[in-house]
């Protein structure tokens, strides 16, 4: 991946990071690895722990945003976030898996997406 995408990417996560504590969300991890893969977002809001994919374009010529959440990516997400559950010490709370998507065009401010529910642990 090309220094401009990875630095495009982190931008988009930082914007999401913002959008989601300004609506009342706590950030409890960032960029969660496991052997399974990688969760950009992991926050909590009352007792729903919603998993956050973040995906940020500079245009719509490819698609939107959030159509690059296909079924590999959801199924690698769901996996990430099976794991991340298993850890000590997380109180049972209700998962959720939302999208962000985020469009950057020149001289505007970043069109934010949050698609909550964007897929379930059987789509």
């Amino acid at each position: 991946m090309t220094e401009q995408r990875l630095a495009l990417g982190a931008y988009g996560e930082d914007v999401a990071a913002d959008y989601l504590r300004e609506q009342g969300y706590s950030l409890l991890e960032r960029n969660f690895r496991c052997p399974l893969g990688e969760i950009d977002i992991i926050a909590k809001k009352h007792l729903d722990l919603i998993f956050v994919e973040v995906k940020t374009r500079r245009s719509t010529l490819f698609g939107l945003p959030q159509d690059a959440v296909g079924a590999h990516k959801q199924r690698q997400l769901i996996r990430s976030a099976q794991w991340y559950l298993k850890k000590p010490g997380i109180s049972r709370q209700h998962p959720r898996f939302d999208v962000i998507a985020i469009l950057v065009r020149p001289g505007q401010a970043p069109e934010i997406n949050h698609i909550p529910n964007a897929f379930t642990l059987g789509s």
